[in-house]
């Protein structure tokens, strides 16, 4: 089981901040769950992979709150 991030009620940017310092602390291989309920958490949180490389294993949104499964793939 990996980390876990509880950034529901920030507004952005603060859910990808949160998620990219947490991410500091996870070891390669190992994965961070994030859970947010600002909407653009879902665009920022997708780039941010992209750009660091690193795997989201899933994406998804109920009832408002949406939880990002990120595996940590590199140092950034």
């Amino acid at each position: 089981m990996g980390a876990t991030l509880d950034a529901k009620g920030l507004n952005c940017p603060m859910p990808l901040i949160r998620t990219r310092l947490a991410l500091k602390d996870v070891v390669i291989g190992e994965t961070l769950t994030v859970q947010a309920t600002d909407p653009t958490s879902y665009i920022d949180i997708r780039l941010f992979c992209e750009t660091t490389d690193q795997e989201l294993l899933s994406a998804e949104e109920e009832a408002g709150v949406y939880t990002y499964v990120i595996r940590k793939a590199a140092d950034f």
